[in-house]
């Protein structure tokens, strides 16, 4: 080429074989920087000398995909590690004094081996088995179906600030709970109350579904707004209800509110677990579907995905989960938008991994909240409510920042 027939401007080549880098400069004044077969850099450079935006090409997939697995793969046995601990601190934790050694003792003695000690007070066993392991199954139990729930919600809606309170189950079983402790007298039983609390959970979240539904489908954002009139139809229920009960009613209705596991007990256990186990089993079964959803409606259903089925099974799972989860401890808020948030920062949006994750993260934050509540102040019992909406709440606000700061791209 001859000097007449060059482009005009600065045109500028610079190849190094052994690190495979290549930087080349047009006319208009980008720039192109390979650092590898899997990276490209490009951008404009000027006289500040600016920095490329970065993107991958198709060979590096494979390479963030291993990544991601390698990254979920740790944390959820770091998740199970912390699972143990938590259980050992929590079946320690009280005014009976049981060490490490004993709890684990008396778990092994229990599932038929004779390792360890037992606990040496004489109220020891019966503290463990009585009071606190079956706090501990129920902070698990609930801890992970919130989460799980969440981990749907968040998917079903594209969004990752949605969380199981937008279709009104948590104000739809705090309703029914009140109500039957206003009706039936602050003595009712804590049975009809968490029965109360189950169905009012499902009663609101089908009429939320029934009421934003139209042509035969349903818009996210009509399912959102219709969740939010709901949820405040439900809020002047609870004034109401709190407004009329007694004064021990009132009591209760506040604390029942304020969520807690001091009633736990096996029974309680027994009626969660199941519900909370075909939750969780369903959402895995749903997981391919998650995926496909989060390429788009359109896109999924050219995928064979019937996106209108997979948004009822997953409101009717979510209910499920959430209802059987806040009937016997009253509403807990913000694990269900935390910890799958956190998970997705780890694990990344597939739910192979994403669904699993976040049921055992909730599980873990569940069960340290309740420790929290239980140790922080001495011979007092904090609201578990009150312990994750003041870890929750300012977390959220960095969510809605961190959020619009990538304008409104997963983390």
């Amino acid at each position: 080429m001859t000097p007449a027939s060059r482009p005009a401007g600065p045109t500028t080549s610079r190849t190094t074989s052994g690190s495979l880098t290549s930087e080349q400069r047009t006319a208009d004044g980008t720039t192109t920087d390979r650092g590898g077969p899997g990276t490209a850099v490009s951008g404009a450079v000027g006289p500040a000398g600016g920095q490329g935006r970065r993107t991958r090409t198709p060979d590096a997939l494979p390479a963030v995909g291993r990544g991601r697995r390698r990254a979920a793969t740790w944390l959820m046995v770091g998740l199970g590690v912390a699972l143990l601990v938590l259980t050992v601190l929590s079946g320690m934790t009280g005014q009976v004094p049981v060490s490490p050694a004993e709890v684990l003792g008396s778990l092994m003695h229990h599932m038929g081996l004779d390792i360890g000690p037992m606990p040496s007070h004489p109220q020891g066993e019966n503290t463990l088995w009585v009071v606190r392991f079956p706090r501990v199954v129920l902070a698990i139990v609930v801890g992970a179906a919130l989460a799980c729930s969440g981990a749907l919600m968040q998917g079903v809606f594209g969004n990752p600030l949605a969380e199981p309170g937008v279709i009104g189950v948590s104000a739809g079983a705090a309703v029914g709970a009140c109500a039957v402790i206003v009706t039936a007298g602050s003595l009712v039983s804590g049975t009809w109350v968490a029965a109360a609390a189950f169905l009012g959970g499902l009663i609101t979240t089908f009429v939320v579904y029934a009421l934003s539904r139209s042509g035969g489908r349903t818009e996210v954002v009509t399912l959102v707004l219709t969740g939010i009139a709901v949820n405040a139809f439900a809020g002047g229920l609870l004034a109401f209800f709190t407004f009329v009960a007694d004064p021990a009613a009132r009591e209760q209705i506040v604390f029942w509110q304020l969520g807690s596991l001091g009633g736990a007990t096996w029974g309680s256990v027994a009626v969660v677990a199941p519900i909370a186990i075909v939750g969780v089993t369903g959402a895995m079964l749903l997981r391919r579907q998650m995926d496909l959803l989060s390429l788009g409606e359109r896109a999924a259903h050219h995928l064979g995905v019937d996106v209108e089925r997979l948004r009822q099974i997953v409101i009717v799972l979510v209910a499920l989960l959430v209802s059987a989860g806040v009937a016997f401890t009253g509403i807990i808020a913000f694990v269900g938008l935390v910890v799958p948030h956190l998970v997705r920062m780890v694990c990344g949006p597939s739910h192979r991994w994403l669904i699993p994750a976040s049921t055992l993260g909730g599980a873990v934050v569940l069960l340290l909240a309740d420790l929290v509540s239980r140790s922080l102040v001495a011979n007092v019992e904090l609201p578990l409510g009150m312990i994750t909406s003041l870890v929750g709440g300012p977390f959220f606000f960095y969510l809605l920042r961190r959020t619009r700061s990538r304008q409104g791209g997963w983390a």
